[in-house]
C-alpha cells in the first residue's frame, strides 16, 4: 500500500489538453512562457506547432496541462489533429491590432467549428498587449460583447507585465473542471498512460528495486 501511494504523488487526476489560437504575433508564445516559467522574453514567430507541459494543482485536484502553440506555416493534417481532444481554447487577439481581434471570427472561430471535437470544449477570448493601452484598437467592450455573443469567457491580459496571465488559465482550467464530459474525457487520459506504462514495465508495481 505504501509504495502505492508513493507513487500516486507523481502522478495527477486529471490531463487537459488546452490550446493557443489567433493570428502571428499576438503573443502566443509570450503568454505560454509567462505561464510557465514566469519569464518574458521577446520572441522570434513559432514555426509550426510548439507545446509545454505545466502540471498545477486547483481545488484539491492534481492536473496536467498540456499547452499548445501554433505558428503561421499549419498544413490541413496538422490542424485537425492539433483541435482533436482539446478541453480548452484561448482564442488571443491583440487590443492594438484591429485585424487580429476581426480575424477570431473571421478565421479562428471557424476553423473551432470544423476541427474541435470536443464541443463542450471551454473557450476564453483573450486580448492581450493592454500594457499597450495608448496604441488601443479594440475596446474592452468590444470584446466583452463579442465573447457574449458566441457564450466565450472573456478577458484581458498583458504577457509583458503578466497582469492577468495565471488568472486566464485558472479560469479557464476551473471551467473545464465543471463541464463533466471534459473530466470524464481528461481522466481517461491519464488511465491510457497509465495503462501504457504497465505495458512497458510490468513488473514495476510489484518488484521493490530501487531505480537509477
Amino acid at each position: 500500500m505504501g509504495s502505492h501511494s508513493k507513487g500516486r504523488n507523481n502522478s495527477y487526476d486529471y490531463s487537459f489538453k488546452i490550446l493557443l489560437i489567433g493570428d502571428s504575433c499576438v503573443g502566443k508564445s509570450s503568454l505560454l512562457l509567462s505561464f510557465i516559467s514566469n519569464l518574458v522574453h521577446d520572441l522570434s514567430p513559432t514555426i509550426g506547432v510548439d507545446f509545454k507541459v505545466k502540471l498545477l494543482t486547483i481545488g484539491g485536484k492534481r492536473l496536467k496541462l498540456t499547452i499548445w502553440d501554433t505558428g503561421q506555416e499549419r498544413f490541413g493534417t496538422l490542424t485537425s489533429s492539433y483541435y482533436r481532444g482539446s478541453h480548452g481554447i484561448i482564442l488571443v487577439y491583440d487590443v492594438t491590432r484591429r485585424e487580429t481581434f476581426t480575424n477570431v471570427l473571421d478565421i479562428w472561430a471557424k476553423e473551432v467549428q470544423l476541427y474541435s471535437t470536443n464541443h463542450e470544449c471551454v473557450k476564453i477570448l483573450l486580448g492581450n498587449k493592454v500594457d499597450r493601452d495608448t496604441e488601443r484598437a479594440v475596446t474592452r467592450e468590444e470584446g466583452l460583447a463579442l465573447a457574449q455573443e458566441h457564450k466565450w469567457f472573456f478577458l484581458e491580459c498583458s504577457a509583458k507585465t503578466r497582469e492577468n496571465v495565471q488568472q486566464c488559465f485558472k479560469d479557464l482550467t476551473l471551467k473545464i473542471l465543471e463541464v463533466p464530459s471534459l473530466l470524464e474525457n481528461g481522466s481517461a487520459v491519464v488511465k491510457r498512460q497509465i495503462l501504457a506504462q504497465k505495458k512497458v514495465d510490468p513488473t514495476s508495481s510489484s518488484t521493490g528495486g530501487c531505480c537509477s
